[in-house]
Order: structure tokens, then sequence, then C-alpha cells
């Protein structure tokens, strides 16, 4: 069996639709598929998770929401004209979002979870309901009814041990099973969503519940590129490349797919395809555990901004047991997470994303490792990019450091820090936001070109 999951863009309209029920139809082993809310038609369009959003937030402070309804309601109604479905199936996603905005809640966050889990549980019964139309042996799946355990967090669920046993009953079926992405419930029956663009982590979950041979994830391009389109003019496509490298580079802003994604499949070994609904002819690329790194050292180039450095410096600090484990607790203690922990014999750096630093928590970070840890200095440096060079044939190639920090030199870019995992998979620079684009362009200009 293979595990497929569709965007919100290739579902965004009814021709998108019928073009991913071909596609579902061209590999009998295409027998579980994910869908997603339909997503933008055109690049001003609006997603239908975000309409359901405006809705939910209408509704819940006025009680009315006419005009937001409607919008959602034409959407739908749109894609279900265009499928050929009677009135019947319309009215079905008119019923379910009037009792969605009128049941009993006890707290806003769960209610918004129940309203942008619509997008994708509608649209995943109309999908049904079309191949049904066409003579398949289709079904809609629940995800409550398949056992689609998370954990009580609103908007940020994870899924817990028994949902992989409660799905893993899915590959006993013979159907094509179509199943909605992004959401599933809790143990007191609560609707509960994954982190936005969570159907991709629906679909790795899935895929390791029933073993899938492979977890084909259907998107807008051909492939995942050596860099991001954006900065760099016609990047060369990755045809194959590791979890561990995928990691990386998601990690600094390859948005392909949601960065929780790889964990599930990651566990059970499971490759994941990454292809073009638009292009599903094409090869796409392919994510496994381990590949040949001979000839390709380095795989891609990322850049991420939005960073932040907490500079701390003490003389003698490297005699001092302790010190690493006490300005982290800090950290922990504030609800911050970090990134990355350059450090020196008198100095450490610690990386994290700075919209977790607000003013008065800087403050209170600032004042208690001043006091606790008897510091000489601190500071803490704001708008910071993290361009990351990844390459599992890093590990055994000698140079790597020398020719990214040439090429960043000659492009004028000044190097904050650098930061090599120990797995020497990937190397950070730390350059000023401003020069985000022109380091990844340099170091891909160097290592491609």
């Amino acid at each position: 069996m293979k595990v497929v999951k569709f965007g919100g863009t290739s579902l965004a309209s009814a021709d998108q639709i019928k073009k991913v029920c071909d596609i579902i139809l061209s590999d009998p082993k295409r027998r579980l598929i994910v869908v997603s809310a339909p997503g933008k038609r055109f690049d001003d369009d609006i997603k239908v998770t975000d309409l359901l959003i405006d809705l939910g937030e209408k509704y819940y402070q006025t009680k009315k929401a006419e005009e937001e309804f409607k919008r959602v309601i034409d959407r739908f109604d749109e894609i279900v004209k265009g499928l050929g479905l009677g009135e019947e199936t319309i009215n079905m996603v008119y019923e379910d979002l009037k009792g969605r905005l009128e049941g009993s809640y006890d707290s806003k966050e769960k209610f918004i979870d129940v309203m942008k889990a619509a997008g994708e549980d509608n649209n995943a019964k109309i999908i049904a309901q079309y191949l049904v139309s066409i003579g398949v042996d289709a079904i809609y799946i629940n995800p409550k009814d398949a056992g689609m355990l998370l954990s009580e967090q609103c908007g940020n669920g994870r899924a817990l041990p028994e949902a992989y046993d409660n799905l893993k009953k899915l590959s006993e079926r013979k159907e094509i099973m179509i199943f909605p992405g992004f959401f599933g419930c809790s143990k007191n029956g609560d609707i509960v969503t994954f982190s936005r663009g969570g159907s991709d982590i629906s679909g790795s979950i899935l895929a390791a519940a029933v073993n899938a041979e492979v977890y084909e994830n259907f998107t807008d391009v051909d492939s995942v590129f050596a860099a991001d389109p954006k900065m760099v003019e016609n990047p060369k496509p990755i045809p194959v490349f590791t979890y561990k490298e995928m990691r990386e580079l998601a990690y600094s802003g390859f948005s392909v797919l949601h960065e929780e994604t790889f964990e599930p499949v990651y566990r059970k070994k499971i490759p994941v395809c990454i292809k073009n609904t638009n292009n599903p002819t094409a090869p796409g690329t392919l994510i496994t555990p381990e590949r040949d790194s001979k000839g390709s050292t380095v795989i891609g180039i990322a850049g991420a901004r939005g960073f932040c450095s907490i500079y701390v410096t003490k003389y003698m600090m490297n005699r001092e047991i302790g010190f690493g484990r006490k300005i982290l607790s800090i950290i922990e203690d504030e609800g911050l997470s970090y990134e990355h922990t350059p450090s020196g014999i008198d100095d450490i750096s610690i990386i994290l994303k700075q919209n977790q630093l607000d003013e008065e928590k800087e403050r209170r970070v600032k004042e208690r490792i001043i006091k606790e840890l008897e510091v000489d200095d601190i500071s803490i440096e704001r708008d910071l990019a993290l361009v990351m060079v990844v390459g599992e044939g890093m590990r055994e190639t000698v140079g790597i450091a020398g020719r990214a920090t040439t090429a960043l030199a000659k492009a004028g870019v000044n190097i904050v820090m650098i930061n090599q995992g120990s797995s020497e998979v990937s190397m950070m620079f730390g350059v000023q936001q401003d020069d985000n684009e022109k380091a990844v362009r340099a170091l891909y200009d160097e290592f491609f070109k």
C-alpha cells in the first residue's frame, strides 16, 4: 500500500480534484489518500482554512457571521457543482458547518479547532462522493472513528502512541480510503488540529501505522531544489536525499513539507516521495533513510531569518562546573527553546528564534543570567539569519568550511558565528538578516556552479 497526501493547491478546484482522482486511479497501490482543505486557486485567492478561521473568529465574538459563512459555502458549492454532484452534497456541507457553529465548547481554542477542521473533513467527504459517482469503490474515513488520537493541545496536537495501533487496521481495507488530514481527536472526543500545514503530519502518521511501502506527498513543485527558487535562479533539483539532510534543510527555511512530518516515517524507515500534481510523471524527489553520498558533497543551501543571539562571557567559564546546565536551565524556566549553542573557552552564544523573546522576557533573562551566574558581560543581538550548508558527503570531504567562508567573504557577507553539528551533516553560518539572500546565493554558486 502507498499512502498519498494531496495539498491544498492540488485540491483548490473541481478541475484539480479530477486531476487528483486520475492520479489516484493510475496506481492500484494508492489506497489510503490524505487530503487537505481547498487551497488557493490563484495568487490573490484565500485558502478555505483561512475563510474558516475568519468565520470562527467572527461568530465567536458576535454570534453572527452570515457573510463569512457564505464565503465558505460558495467555495465548496463551486467545487460540488464542478464535480457534477447533487444538491444533497452541498446541503451536507451546509449542515455540517451550521452544526459546528452551534455546538457547545468550553473554550475558544476548542471552537476554532473544530472550525478549522471543517475544511479537510468536508473536502474528504466530497472527494469520496465524487469517486463513488464515477464508479470507484471509495469511502470517506472519519479520523475519530479510525482512532487518530491526539494530545489535548489545541492547534498543536501530537499523535498518541495508541493512535498507530488503531490506524493500523486500515491496512486491511480494500477500498480507496479518503482520509481528511490536519486533525484527529483527543481521548475525550474533542477535535484537535495539528499545527498549520499539519496534513503532511497526518499522512506520515498513517504511512507509519499501515507500514506503507512509500509515502507520496503531492504538491505544486516537480521536486525539492538545492536552494530556494525565490533566492536563486533555476536551482538544481535534488533527486534523492536523506531524512537527516531534509530535517536540516526544513529547519532552515525549506517549506516543501511541515517540519514535523518526518518523525513517524523516519522511525519506520519509510521513504517519502515528493511529486507534482500538475506533472505527475516527473520522478520527483525521494527522501530515504540513507543514500550514496559519493560525488554529491553538499546537497542543499538554506537560509532562514528571524533569529537572535544571547552572547555571554565569563572569565574561566570552562573551569566552572555546571555553567552550561545553569544557563540552559534559565532558558528553560523562561519557556524558551534554543537552536544552537556555539561556545569558546570563556564565552557562549545561545541562538533562538527571536519571536519568543519579547522585551519583558529579554529583560528578565538578562537579569537572571547576570545575578545567578555572575557573568562578566551579556548582550543580545537581534535580526540574524541562519544559513545552512547541508550534505551527508561533508563528513568525508576536506575543505568545505574554507570554501564556504571564502565564498561569503567574496560576497561581502560578514559572518557573525559558525557552528557545525557533531554529525557533520550541516554547517551553520550566522549572518545579519539583510545578508540572508546574498549569503545563500554565494554558497549556492560555490557548491553548485
